[in-house]
């Protein structure tokens, strides 16, 4: 499970410095909390984050329960995938919004084989436990 723990990790670090980047674009561009409009390179910035925040939440546990019940490497080798999705999908959108669809794709894909092959592993271990 250490691969599963770098992923969940790096993962973490990468919503940090998303967050990082955010702060320091709103210094650059002078946007006084709690405003989160106000320049658009700012609002790129903050876009990247809150979005990184919403697949995180799915991602982490799913990561989990994917790594728990089916296989702890494949787990990490596509929660790998989404890390670099974000990366992708991070400076895309904030250099243009519009070309932010493939890193969009290697960030939800990885994201719904997680959840779907978590849930599928844990109902397949009710099943069992049953009979």
């Amino acid at each position: 499970m250490e691969w599963v723990t770098i992923v969940t990790m790096l993962a973490l670090v990468e919503l940090a410095v998303f967050g990082l980047r955010t702060g320091m674009a709103r210094s650059r561009y002078e946007i006084k909390a709690p405003a989160t409009t106000g320049h658009e390179i700012f609002e790129r910035h903050y876009r990247v984050h809150y979005n990184t925040i919403e697949h995180v939440i799915l991602f982490i546990p799913a990561l989990w329960a994917f790594a728990y019940y089916i296989s702890p490497y494949w787990a990490a080798g596509i929660g790998a995938v989404f890390l670099v999705g974000r990366i992708i999908y991070g400076v895309s959108y904030v250099k243009d919004p519009a070309s932010r669809g493939p890193g969009m794709g290697l960030s939800i894909l990885p994201c719904w084989v997680l959840i779907l092959g978590g849930l599928i592993g844990a109902v397949m271990q009710l099943v069992h436990s049953v009979h």
